[in-house]
């Protein structure tokens, strides 16, 4: 599809009759529920599409902590920043919460599987697959993603149940790899272009 030029703007006299547009029916509204519960919320989050992400950095000891989330967003451009939270109940969130710097590692589709390796609470050795590399503040970079974010913690912000990370984006990467998304308590790929 080509850009379309852009038009010149025409002068339109005061007493002209409004254009009529084509009516279009409202969509039926959603009931919330008289109590929002939490599964009601997280229902209803859910149908927001999201990338996914290894969220990494190293704790007071230099050992290296990850995990997967979906919370990552833009913030700001200028200055470069980004957030995404983490769950208070967390057991990683002393780790982050004393690192200097944490990278948001935008996973593609072929990396699901350390996805579900870093969401797991089970596995001994999150690390232990994929190829890693010392990052910024020693952060691990993981090769292969669609995207890398490298930041330093600015800011820390207890939200409801879960802390809010800002972090100023020092270095980035992206490569032209379909990403790997979440919708709907369920991973898919990236469908055609509209």
């Amino acid at each position: 599809m080509s850009a379309s030029p852009t038009a010149s703007p025409v002068a339109v006299p005061a007493d002209a009759a409004p254009v009529s547009t084509p009516a279009v029916a409202p969509a039926p509204p959603v009931e919330a529920p008289a109590d929002i519960t939490p599964q009601a919320l997280r229902g209803a989050l859910g149908r927001f599409a999201t990338g996914v992400t290894l969220i990494t950095c190293v704790d007071a000891s230099g050992a290296r902590v990850g995990l997967t989330a979906n919370s990552f967003s833009a913030l700001s451009l200028e200055p470069p920043l980004v957030l995404w939270s983490l769950r208070s109940a967390s057991a990683s969130l002393a780790a982050f919460e004393q690192a200097s710097h944490f990278a948001i590692n935008v996973l593609a589709e072929g990396q699901l599987g350390l996805s579900r390796r870093f969401a797991s609470g089970k596995e001994p050795d999150k690390f232990g697959e994929g190829l890693w590399s010392e990052g910024l503040g020693g952060a691990p970079v993981l090769a292969g993603c669609t995207a890398v974010f490298e930041c330093e913690c600015v800011a820390r912000q207890v939200a409801g149940d879960h802390v809010l990370f800002i972090g100023r984006v020092q270095r980035l990467a992206e490569a032209v790899l379909p990403p790997l998304l979440f919708h709907g308590g369920r991973y898919h790929l990236l469908g055609e272009i509209l």
